[in-house]
């Protein structure tokens, strides 16, 4: 017997990456940015009164809000705020798909997708990606979504499809088109200008990465005010806490030190892909900060454990289009000498 609905009892629950214990281990495993949140970050953190845990918080994250309208050139009216942005993802596919509402994306890609789309019984159309992972646009027009869900840079593969063909796309679908930019604080450019003149597209930000507040759980999306309001009507009623939003506030609001941060792991993954390339272990193009490394001998799922043995975590992948790859986050210069000292030894026998 099974209290569960059908679609949830036959369905995969999502698998987050491994989180170890010991603070020792090299952990380069989920794409946590390696440096400290900025420093205005932790003074605000500090400062919290007993008051603003007492009480409920601001139910839309005003503060941020308003923060964010500064910085994106927008109104308040453009933005949404979120409990990281999966909470964003879960609102979407809550409100734009289901039963009789297809839900779209190419594949490989986030896997979070299909996990919300199972849970709300939507209509999923997987859109395979070209072996060069270029963007598959007749075909995901073709697949007539309702939603249509877009990484860009894409995960797992940190692959980049250029703001001209984002902006086709949303020009050729009839539905919503939902950028996913999670790790577009690495990439050269956005997409964030058609959120604001389109009104189908919704840019989906996070402050996990360039911002380096992966363990705070906070998120945005920007669009047209008439999908941010419908999205405002399936959030849960305080999906952002009151220490989370003045967090995150405040590392917006310090774009000099993000700015700071982002170059440094954009120039040490250009340093470690080109490591790899020399070993043996070559990357696709990536404009996020990780790397999808291919190997050939040992294989990608021998490295993986060898490296683990070692004490330093990275993700292994086997599903169609990743197929034994490892994806490798940047870490600081010292954590990826690390790695490829490992790696030297791993691949020179």
């Amino acid at each position: 017997m099974t209290y569960f609905r059908n679609n949830i009892e036959r369905m995969e629950g999502y698998t987050p990456g491994e989180q170890p214990e010991d603070p020792a281990i090299i952990k380069l495993n989920t794409n946590e940015n390696p440096y400290s949140p900025s420093p205005k970050v932790m003074e605000m953190v500090a400062s919290i009164t007993p008051d603003q845990l007492r009480r409920y918080p601001d139910p839309l994250g005003n503060q941020f809000r308003d923060a964010a309208a500064k910085v994106f050139d927008v109104t308040r009216d453009h933005i949404i705020c979120g409990n990281g942005m999966d909470d964003i993802l879960n609102m979407s596919v809550r409100a734009f798909s289901g039963p009789d509402a297809a839900l779209v994306y190419p594949k490989p890609t986030y896997t979070l997708y299909a996990v919300l789309a199972n849970i709300q019984a939507s209509v999923v159309r997987e859109v395979p990606f070209p072996p060069d992972y270029s963007l598959p646009l007749g075909e995901l027009v073709a697949a007539r979504g309702r939603v249509t869900y877009l990484a860009n840079p894409n995960s797992p593969t940190g692959t980049f499809v250029p703001y001209r063909q984002v902006a086709e796309l949303a020009d050729k679908l009839a539905g919503v088109l939902c950028v996913d930019e999670a790790y577009v604080d690495f990439a050269r450019e956005h997409c964030m200008e058609l959120a604001k003149i389109r009104p189908n597209v919704l840019v989906m930000r996070t402050m996990s990465k360039g911002y380096s507040l992966a363990g705070l759980r906070f998120g945005f999306a920007v669009g047209h005010p008439d999908l941010i309001e419908g999205l405002m009507k399936v959030k849960d009623s305080y999906n952002v806490d009151a220490i989370g939003t003045a967090a995150a506030t405040a590392a917006l609001v310090d774009q000099d030190y993000y700015e700071q941060t982002r170059k440094k792991v954009i120039a040490e993954r250009d340093r470690l892909a080109a490591a790899l390339e020399k070993l043996g272990l070559p990357c696709l193009p990536s404009e996020s900060n990780f790397l999808l490394a291919r190997a050939k001998k040992p294989s990608a799922a021998q490295l993986y454990e060898s490296l683990k043995d070692r004490r330093i975590l990275v993700r292994y992948f086997d599903s169609p289009g990743v197929s034994d790859t490892l994806r490798i986050t940047v870490g600081t210069h010292e954590q990826n000498n690390a790695l490829i000292n490992a790696l030297t030894e791993l691949t020179s026998g």
